[in-house]
């Protein structure tokens, strides 16, 4: 690996996107890029940006990446900022995965939260739990109920070092119960994803499973680099120049939209991005309509002619319904 970059959208994907992009431009002046790859929840939204080659979900990139730094792993525990999974691996395929449902609670950006409140650093929340005599015990099932017991054990006086070590056993008892739920736990076992840097979730998963977590060099990023590896899979495999739309897209000006399908009763909201040239793509369709028909990820459409797909579309769905 290069380089590696892990950065917090703060709600703002595109402009993360351009700054990483700035970010690797002003170090490697000369990149010749030959493949790229998507992955994560924001996968759709980067692809079309980057012009990527391969987009794919992150199950499949956080097995594959878990897979090519320790061939041996049998079970990965990741949890980032927007979500968490669990990945069964045996005999060097990928035989069963779960993710969290809507509730953030067993997420880093719970974390985030919780460690605001306090007053605390992200980067210090793991050390001041190591740093408990007597962890409290925090509802983990539900954030604003863990918020409420938070701020009740506070108002009773418990030490800073016992609450962060509460919420970091609460996280990791939510994440078992929901997200672990009916799953084999074998080691080896590896611990990948943001939330990975934090010791005290950490010591709380080992405490809990009374094994030893496998952190790898690069744990923030195994996405990407399971992607990466992917993309250049791909590229081998069928090979062609890269559709990167290269690194001035970060000095682009993107806007995204969207309106509500009337086709059928589903009422799809669909996404479109446009940028200076024109229209990007759309997506978000149960149907998928809205994504092909001269709308293609990656490449630009006049406005006439995406209004009259749009037109088509509409009709064509109201004679089916």
């Amino acid at each position: 690996m290069q380089h590696n970059l892990y950065l917090r959208t703060h709600g703002q994907p595109i402009a993360a996107i351009q700054n990483g992009l700035r970010s690797i431009m002003e170090q490697f002046q000369d990149l010749e890029v030959l493949g790229v790859g998507c992955t994560g929840s924001g996968r759709r939204l980067t692809g079309v940006l980057s012009g990527a080659d391969l987009v794919k979900n992150e199950i499949t990139a956080h097995a594959v990446a878990a897979m090519y730094c320790h061939p041996e792993v049998q079970t990965v525990l990741e949890i980032g900022g927007q979500d968490s999974k669990i990945i069964v691996i045996r005999n060097g395929v990928v035989s069963d995965f779960a993710m969290n449902t809507v509730c953030a609670a067993g997420t880093g950006s719970f974390l985030d939260q919780q460690a605001s409140r306090l007053g605390v650093a992200i980067n210090d929340f793991g050390g001041l739990a190591l740093k408990s005599e007597n962890p409290v015990r925090i509802a983990g099932r539900c954030t604003v109920f863990a918020e409420s017991d938070m701020i009740h054990k506070q108002q009773v006086g418990h030490s800073i070092e016992d609450i962060t070590a509460g919420l970091c056993e609460s996280l990791v008892r939510n994440y078992l119960a929901n997200v672990g739920k009916g799953k084999e736990i074998r080691e080896p076992v590896l611990f990948q994803g943001g939330v990975a840097a934090n010791a005290g979730i950490r010591a709380a998963f080992e405490k809990q499973l009374e094994v030893k977590l496998i952190i790898p060099e690069h744990f923030s990023v195994m996405g990407a680099i399971g992607s990466a590896l992917l993309a250049r899979e791909e590229m081998l495999e069928n090979p062609r120049p890269s559709s990167f739309r290269g690194f001035t897209i970060a000095d682009r000006h993107y806007i995204t939209s969207s309106f509500e399908c009337t086709g059928c009763p589903n009422m799809c909201e669909i996404v479109r991005l446009t940028d200076d040239s024109g229209l990007l793509a759309n997506w978000g369709g149960r149907c998928g309509k809205w994504d092909s028909d001269g709308v293609v990820p990656g490449k630009a459409v006049t406005a006439a002619a995406n209004n009259a797909a749009e037109n088509t579309y509409i009709d064509r769905a109201k004679s089916l319904c």
